[in-house]
């Protein structure tokens, strides 16, 4: 696929802004040093309402405006006397980027996040220092079938995934003239730790994950893999009856059952030993369960995880309802008592980056299930309609998954998911032996 840039500026907020530093949270320090990856899919309307289709002026009067309320996406990054890092709120700007390719949209298929889908992402030069780069880069691509996509960027110290879509969603709104219907709440201090901080749990989501008992299992000489698989409503449904089958009384939501059905695959996949043990990761929006809950807007943030650890005989020996109920029970635990404890254990820590996941995290034997379901990943409608598909724009480590809903909201899910090339076929084929 060939892109050419035709044009890159930086935009500005459109009217003056606080020039102040916004502490970041423990929550917000303890999250990878990068842009998170993400892509939107437009397809071009048919008569009128393909009038100026993704005019790149209206795109960029509508995020000079909306870089007002959101000032802080304006910023850069530096550390503070004591090295601490925090959002410089200096209005420098971000990053927007004007390119087309001779590739169709539908030459992407299922839309899986491979590296080919990341070019659609303006790469971020942070050779400079954390000071020297957007916290916000943008690339609208225009495609030969006369379809768009919209590249994202959020650095991530800046945003999470809920506090990343308010952004774009409320860009969208301004570009379709209408106004700010929730500002952002800037102030991150809500999320101080007690003091002094006292932790009541042991927090083991923050331990380091197993390893492999045999190391050389564990690299992946092959490299890595990444895959779209579509789970139908018909499909999670068979997963709920064979469930209730295997002698489950409990109702399991559509994430509990599916999140055990593909930790089960991948241990059976990755060919581990009975006594090999196997930690998931479950990425939590900490902003609801909180007491009180954190303000409609709250701008950061606030992902908590929860991380079920069993051995891989238990996995592959019990029906999948055992591995949901592992689940849902460190869910049920991510209550205010548990959230504050956290916060406090993350303020005893001497050095936060030590604690940072990465590539060492998830890799095998171990697995991280995210779930975009809940998230309002099709608002963005800039006047030209909904998108046709929005998900990661890449998977950066192996034993990364995402779980995205339809954008037809017709019930199936779709699974993104990064594993060792030889552990992908079989994954495959267990996946959808239901």
């Amino acid at each position: 696929m060939m892109i050419k840039v035709k044009k890159t500026m930086t935009v500005k907020p459109a009217e003056e802004t606080p020039r102040r530093a916004i502490w970041n949270s423990s929550l917000d320090l303890v999250v990878s040093n990068m842009h998170t990856p993400s892509v939107y899919f437009y397809r071009r309307p048919s008569g009128g309402a393909a009038v100026n289709f993704f005019d790149a002026a209206v795109l960029k009067k509508a995020l000079s405006k909306i870089l007002v309320p959101f000032y802080p996406v304006a910023g850069r990054l530096r550390r503070d006397d004591r090295g601490r890092i925090e959002i410089d709120c200096n209005a420098e700007g971000v990053l927007f980027v004007e390119a087309e390719t001779d590739a169709v949209i539908d030459d992407f298929g299922d839309f899986a996040p491979t590296p080919e889908l990341k070019r659609l992402i303006p790469a971020v030069d942070v050779s400079g220092g954390i000071s020297s780069y957007p916290l916000l880069v943008l690339q609208v691509t225009y495609f030969k079938c006369g379809g768009v996509s919209l590249g994202v960027g959020m650095e991530h110290h800046v945003a999470d995934g809920a506090s990343g879509l308010h952004f774009v969603n409320s860009w969208s709104d301004m570009a379709r003239g209408f106004n700010l219907t929730i500002p952002p709440f800037l102030n991150r201090t809500l999320l101080l730790p007690r003091d002094p901080p006292r932790p009541k749990f042991d927090h083991i989501e923050y331990q380091p994950p197993p390893t492999m008992k045999n190391p050389k299992t564990q690299s992946a000489p092959d490299g890595t893999a990444v895959a779209m698989f579509k789970i139908t409503k018909e499909q999670l449904n068979t997963l709920k009856e064979k469930s209730k089958e295997d002698g489950s009384s409990a109702n399991f939501s559509s994430y509990e059952i599916l999140a055990a059905h593909i930790w089960k695959c991948v241990c059976k996949a990755r060919d581990l030993p009975d006594d090999q043990e196997t930690k998931l990761f479950v990425a939590t929006d900490g902003r609801s369960r909180l007491e009180p809950p954190l303000p409609p807007g709250y701008f950061g943030n606030v992902i908590f995880t929860t991380t079920p650890i069993a051995l891989a005989s238990e996995i592959l020996s019990k029906p999948t309802w055992h591995s949901a109920s592992k689940i849902r029970e460190t869910l049920v635990r991510m209550n205010d008592d548990y959230l504050r404890s956290a916060i406090d254990f993350l303020e005893l820590q001497p050095d936060l980056s030590l604690l940072v996941r990465g590539a060492h995290t998830f890799r095998c034997p171990n697995l991280a299930i995210t779930s975009w379901v809940r998230l309002p990943i099709y608002e963005a409608d800039f006047g030209w309609g909904r998108p046709i598909f929005m998900g990661p724009g890449g998977i950066l480590f192996e034993g990364l998954t995402y779980i995205l809903p339809s954008p037809v909201n017709n019930g199936c899910l779709s699974v993104a998911i990064g594993l060792q090339q030889g552990h992908m076929k079989k994954f495959e084929k267990l996946l959808y032996d239901m």
